[in-house]
């Protein structure tokens, strides 16, 4: 099996055809067709299916095609650190936006400091769709608020974090400290994710259990959207710490839920050991240690770290 296989197998994948594949790559079609038979008997199975439109992969190919990035990329990275004689190469992270408001920058900043040639791409997302581009090999490592146990991954539970209420002082009925109870939470007008978001799932139960059904007047997946909506007085919202972490308006207050139950864990997932590079195992110490800072520190409000 080679390399350039595996390239031009991606690449077809990716394009859907085996004529734009041939010519991105620069070789003609016979050839690139030649050399994805060549691999198809190598592997015993058939990767690609010819359609009306094009090509699609086959089950196997489905299954071959995420092992053949990660394949790809770990040579990558082995070049690059062969190159400098130092841990180089590229990992991709995965937080939520709220996630993101506390740990991202605090993250790249010690990358640059430990890990100067390692490149980062962060990306930033809903727990769910971080998810899935972990499933795909797209990622190699994020912070989740829940992990599916049927895979493969790498899961450390790394901290949890309290929700609050927050709103615009002096639009709704809010005190300016203390904490809240689902009773009281239950007059409020309510902007939360939508149901695809975990977060609202975890809301949704704490009421149940509280016997109370929330005034949801407004639905914003966006953090960024919703907390404008906050400030704009269309009603209050219901966050975990790390949302706080970029309020810099005095005009909005941010109490705590009484609720115990009520809690987000935060999990560090990563691809397994055995499939993550050592761009992604160096970056993975590095995220759970700046976490861990944060909140001993006091700078991940809202936050206590997982003891088990």
């Amino acid at each position: 099996m080679e390399l350039r296989q595996l390239h031009y197998f991606i690449r077809v994948v990716e394009l859907g055809s085996m004529g734009r594949a041939a010519q991105e790559l620069g070789v003609g079609t016979s050839a690139l067709s030649q050399q994805i038979s060549r691999l198809e008997s190598e592997l015993a199975t058939r990767l690609l299916q010819r359609t009306s439109t094009g090509v699609v992969p086959t089950e196997a190919g489905l299954a071959f095609w995420p092992q053949a990035q990660l394949a790809i990329r770990h040579v990558e990275a082995a070049k690059a650190a062969a190159l400098h004689a130092r841990l180089a190469g590229q990992v991709s992270v995965g937080m939520a936006p709220s996630t993101g408001a506390v740990l991202g920058l605090p993250f790249l900043l010690a990358m640059r400091e430990r890990y100067p040639d390692i490149g980062v791409r962060l990306v930033e997302a809903l727990s769910g769709n971080l998810a899935s581009m972990i499933g795909m090999r797209q990622l190699d490592l994020a912070v989740l608020f829940q992990a599916e146990r049927a895979q493969r991954w790498s899961v450390m539970p790394l901290l949890e974090e309290r929700l609050f209420v927050i709103g615009r002082r002096g639009v709704l009925a809010l005190p300016d400290k203390g904490a809240l109870s689902f009773g009281q939470i239950a007059g409020l007008p309510l902007i939360l994710p939508s149901d695809q978001h975990g977060l609202r799932a975890l809301i949704e139960a704490a009421a149940i259990r509280a016997g109370t059904v929330l005034n949801v007047v407004l639905e914003i997946d966006g953090l960024a959207m919703l907390m404008d909506a906050v400030r704009a007085g269309l009603g209050a919202t219901i966050q975990p710490g790390a949302a706080t972490a970029r309020l810099d308006d005095p005009d909005l207050v941010a109490l705590e839920i009484a609720d115990a139950q009520v809690r987000r864990p935060n999990l560090l997932v990563s691809l397994s050991d055995d499939e993550l590079s050592p761009a992604g195992l160096a970056a993975r110490v590095v995220l759970a240690d700046v976490a861990r800072a944060l909140v001993a520190g006091g700078k991940w409000p809202g936050a206590t770290l997982y003891k088990a």
